[in-house]
């Protein structure tokens, strides 16, 4: 223990004055000495404690977000005269304490392999508050989605309809079925994570064939219908991802329902629920804005009560998926700075200026997203205080790769130096979930923190664990 926990804190904004508080969850506050707190843990005492690289999730952070998103919805639904249950998406972060966060906040659970499914179960999530994502399920985890009773599959092509009518058969059941369809529009960041334009691996198009006849959309909805191993439940479409402007969702939610009304006029099925999908965006930056959720839920339930009346329909039950808004800003990642080293770097216009190079131990392996999209990450040395003048630095890890970039550009104190700690902001979805072993370095431990004090969630991979893998 470093006795810091004895001397005075204060809700001194992260950053300093004026900093609005974003990117860093609620419970992160800056103490007079310069030290971070996380939920009233001093980040010192974490890593005394759990060592670096760490991924440190804030619990009530967590949870509030989850409850804002349940009760906006839920609120801004029940005005319109109909009701919406919220999913976690498990891929963004899924451990057994999180899972029943999740559940215990009133969530759903959107599972998206054989893998995430288990460790919702394990943490005692009910298969029917479950979904079942992907395009390509192996016969195993619809077996275990079976087994599981799980509350709906989206079905992903035409092959998966009649791979889990046969299956669901052949057992003697019936398996409550969604049809993920692209509408054509897509919001978000990173090419690579819009998934509504069509020319992508997801869902089926709304769009009509090319000799003119049903799109594949209509066509795997009516086969559902043909088939009565299946229970049609709805549609399910998601248009992106790290959205911040709600438009989209409304211009998605009026093809889906129409695409309802379709389906009820070619075969009497009024499909009973709709997911408009999520991909909520959140601030990763200072200055960022993430997007609010009483602002979307009012906006989304108004739109589909005028496109509702327009097209004559009820409106049916809705889902949607938070996503990263629930997770990411909950989390940030802390390290060990090791070689700092000053890189003369040539600009556009000719004029030569100084990089400082922050390497940290952990990089690519734990944050694959900047290397992959090119994400952008606030840094902020978070175990002291330093009046030295902020420089332009670029924090690195220490794989082999010169693309091993953990945050591509920020504002240091020009003193930093080896063995300062190091936090990035808002990593709590997608750092660990796309955690690798590259350079066979071992994975960092999930710890959760609250009330002043923490516990592992996931412990840390040593080598032995590497070693237990490899038969020789």
């Amino acid at each position: 223990m470093t006795g810091a926990a004895e001397e005075t804190t204060t809700a001194l904004p992260v950053g300093g004055p004026g900093h609005p508080g974003a990117p860093w969850s609620s419970g992160v506050r800056r103490r007079e000495d310069g030290a971070l707190e996380v939920a009233g843990a001093d980040v010192r005492d974490l890593v005394a404690q759990h060592g670096t690289p760490a991924y440190v999730l804030d619990e009530a952070d967590f949870r509030a977000r989850a409850r804002a998103y349940r009760t906006a919805f839920e609120t801004a639904f029940a005005e319109v005269g109909t009701g919406v249950d919220v999913y976690y998406a498990g891929k963004a972060l899924l451990t057994v304490a999180v899972a029943r966060w999740a559940r215990e906040e009133g969530l759903r659970v959107d599972t998206a392999s054989g893998g995430e499914l288990a460790v919702a179960l394990r943490a005692g999530v009910p298969g029917e508050a479950i979904g079942l994502h992907g395009n390509n399920k192996s016969d195993a985890e619809l077996h275990a989605a079976l087994d599981a009773g799980v509350g709906r599959i989206i079905v992903d092509s035409l092959v998966e309809v009649e791979r889990l009518a046969d299956l669901a058969g052949a057992r003697g059941t019936v398996a409550p079925v969604m049809v993920r369809v692209t509408t054509g529009v897509h919001a978000g960041g990173h090419e690579y994570i819009s998934t509504a334009h069509e020319d992508q691996k997801f869902g089926l198009s709304v769009s009509s064939g090319p000799d003119g006849g049903d799109s594949p959309a209509l066509e795997a909805l009516l086969a559902v219908v043909a088939r009565p191993e299946l229970h049609l439940l709805g549609i399910h479409s998601h248009i992106g991802s790290q959205i911040l402007d709600p438009t989209g969702f409304e211009v998605a939610a009026r093809v889906v329902l129409q695409l309802r009304a379709d389906v009820a006029a070619r075969t009497g099925v009024l499909v009973e629920e709709v997911d408009l999908g999520g991909g909520y965006g959140i601030a990763y930056l200072p200055g960022e804005v993430a997007l609010d959720p009483d602002r979307v839920a009012k906006d989304v339930a108004s739109a589909v009560t005028a496109i509702g009346a327009e097209l004559g329909t009820p409106l049916p039950r809705f889902s949607i998926e938070p996503g990263r808004a629930i997770v990411g800003p909950a989390g940030l990642t802390l390290y060990t700075v090791g070689t700092v080293k000053p890189v003369a770097v040539t600009g556009d216009d000719g004029a030569t200026f100084t990089r400082l190079y922050v390497s940290v131990d952990g990089g690519m392996s734990d944050n694959i997203r900047p290397a992959l999209y090119g994400a952008d990450y606030h840094a902020e040395v978070v175990g002291r205080v330093s009046d030295a003048e902020p420089v332009l630095a670029r924090v690195v890890g220490k794989h082999c790769e010169s693309g091993d970039i953990v945050v591509h550009r920020v504002m240091l104190p020009g003193d930093v130096r080896a063995g300062d700690l190091l936090a990035v902001a808002a990593t709590g979805a997608y750092g660990r979930s796309m955690a690798s072993n590259y350079n066979l370095l071992t994975r960092p431990p999930v710890v959760a923190v609250a009330d002043g004090g923490s516990r592992v969630l996931v412990r840390r991979e040593t080598v032995d664990d590497l070693l237990a893998l490899d038969q020789g």
